[in-house]
């Protein structure tokens, strides 16, 4: 499919009968009758990494159970609407067996007496993908393919939110960012473009990201991150949060006088702008490098002083503090002396994810 081909459908309102792989003590109550996901997904790689995800958000409990399905080295499937789950092994399978992703999916829909009430998306490491839409009636429905990514959503407000989602991963092409962190993005790019047409209170999201490469991961199938939200009134919200929290990424937390990876993350911050041990280079694995020493705190305090927020000084905070507002700030100071990508690279290892 070509970069950024836009199909969409009448819609996929469907409740079939269907028989999912989940015990009964495990299956969400709302799962007993059918198992029908209305969503939209993002599935996508990165060539660069060898990473390869799925991002999904719903209006129905549990959403990481059913939708996202990765394998390491192979590729990445999102089956909803009516899901069948086993698209997603079937579909991994075939492209692992040599299979383009194209053929594959035409063949199990070709024998999939519902396949008008399913939609799914497909792609594979070499950066081939598949998608199809059903046409069962009353909402938009659509799908969309860019390089390296395919975005599919169902009763939505409109094709407006898998193209936000579309223009968000393809704007963050080839930044040093983990592939999470960008899927994460992409989702809450088209939440807030207005998403599920649906209104109430049951929602979940979720993420999950396989890496081949070699220490990446301490589980034989590669999954690094494997986040699901099954229950949130924000769950797009709240994966972000859990993922800013499991990989210490500065901002997740108030910084005062405290030891992690968040503090090497500022002490570098600060030293690419010259506020701390201008003219030397901050080693992470140093003895002591994750400590908030005085010097940081000092640190800390003349970023403000220079950015005019409050300081010990001005009566206005207390010493070193580092909030939400100082992590963004610093960023910014960082992307006005053209220094933010650079400081991105530095940092990718110290915010991986390997649970």
């Amino acid at each position: 499919m070509r970069k950024s081909e836009l199909v969409s459908g009448a819609g996929l309102i469907a409740m079939l009968a269907l028989s999912p792989q989940v015990s009964g003590a495990q299956q969400p109550y709302e799962w007993r009758d059918s198992l029908v996901f209305h969503t939209f997904s993002i599935a996508a790689i990165d060539p660069r990494t060898g990473e390869v995800g799925v991002a999904v958000t719903t209006r129905v409990p549990c959403v990481g159970n059913g939708v996202p399905w990765v394998r390491k080295g192979i590729g990445a499937v999102a089956t909803q609407a009516s899901t069948r789950t086993e698209y997603g092994n079937e579909l991994l399978d075939a492209i692992a067996a040599g299979e383009a992703p194209d053929a594959a999916l035409k063949r199990l829909l070709a024998a999939d007496s519902s396949f008008q009430a399913r939609q799914v998306g497909v792609i594979g490491m070499d950066g081939r993908t598949a998608q199809h839409t059903g046409t069962r009636p009353n909402a938009w429905a659509g799908h969309r393919a860019g390089t390296n990514y395919v975005t599919q959503g169902n009763v939505l407000v409109g094709p407006e939110v898998i193209d936000a989602v579309a223009r968000s991963f393809e704007a963050t092409e080839g930044s040093p960012r983990h592939l999470a962190d960008r899927l994460i993005a992409a989702l809450d790019a088209g939440h807030e473009t207005g998403g599920d047409k649906r209104h109430g209170n049951r929602q979940s999201a979720a993420v999950i990201v396989a890496d081949s490469r070699p220490g990446t991961s301490r589980r034989a199938d590669g999954v690094t991150a494997n986040i699901n939200v099954c229950e949130n009134a924000e769950p797009v919200a709240e994966l972000r949060r859990i993922y800013d929290n499991i990989s210490q990424t500065l901002g997740y937390r108030t910084l005062q006088q405290y030891s992690g990876g968040d503090v090497v993350q500022l002490k570098v911050m600060l030293n690419a702008l010259g506020f701390y041990q201008k003219g030397a280079t901050v080693d992470p694995r140093a003895p002591g490098a994750n400590q908030f020493t005085p010097e940081t705190v000092t640190a800390v305090d003349q970023f403000r002083a220079s950015e005019k927020m409050g300081t010990p000084q001005t009566g206005g905070s207390p010493a070193g503090l580092v909030d939400s507002e100082t992590a963004a700030r610093l960023w910014a100071a960082l992307e006005r002396a053209g220094k933010a990508n650079d400081v991105r690279r530095a940092l990718l290892d110290l915010t991986a994810v390997r649970r």
